[in-house]
């Protein structure tokens, strides 16, 4: 049941994106297709996944007993780092087109708020390790589906007639601001 309820509000009732705002960047500039909004959602995934699983016992086994948890903050921007880094070099070793439509958006995992907020709410909340993960791992995954419910609705919006005023940025915007909205709607759900 706690699984459920981790994943539930992980995924939904607090989307990273549409309900704490963090990892706007990444959402609103990889969104325009949905193969590279899904590219990017996979790798957020792993990088955040692995981070709330490597960030837990560098806190609790080495940071908090040698009484640096002040150091908290840039301990998991290094690691966050060197994990971003592994993925940029995987894949560009083994998948050469996501790698370049990903572009700039790649190395700037590093600074999305978003894997370094998970990390620090984990700790913050008392997760204990499991639970970390899992809420790096559903978190992520909520990410992934808002990213790639937003570039599709964008390829769709591309066919379609929009207003000049509202053409590109506005109407992105508008968009994600609805999905924000209807996102409120799974609130009742745990």
């Amino acid at each position: 049941m706690n699984i459920f309820v981790i994943m539930i509000s992980s995924m939904l009732v607090s989307n990273v994106v549409l309900s704490q705002f963090l990892g706007i960047c990444p959402f609103l500039g990889v969104s325009k297709k949905v193969e590279t909004a899904a590219g990017m959602g996979a790798a957020v995934t792993f990088v955040i996944t692995l981070a709330s699983a490597i960030t837990y016992p560098i806190y609790y086994f080495i940071l908090e007993p040698l009484d640096l948890a002040y150091l908290e903050t840039i301990a998991f921007i290094l690691i966050i780092a060197a994990l971003v880094q592994f993925v940029e070099m995987v894949l560009k070793k083994f998948m050469p087109p996501l790698y370049e439509s990903l572009g700039v958006f790649l190395p700037l995992i590093t600074t999305n708020c978003a894997v370094l907020g998970v990390a620090i709410n984990n700790i913050t909340n008392g997760c204990n390790f499991i639970e970390s993960v899992l809420t790096g791992l559903f978190t992520a995954l909520g990410f992934l589906v808002a990213i790639v419910i937003l570039a599709a609705i964008r390829e769709r919006i591309e066919y379609n007639d929009v207003p000049n005023s509202f053409k590109g940025t506005p109407i992105v915007l508008v968009t994600a601001s609805l999905m924000a909205i209807a996102f409120c709607g799974f609130a009742g759900l745990v």
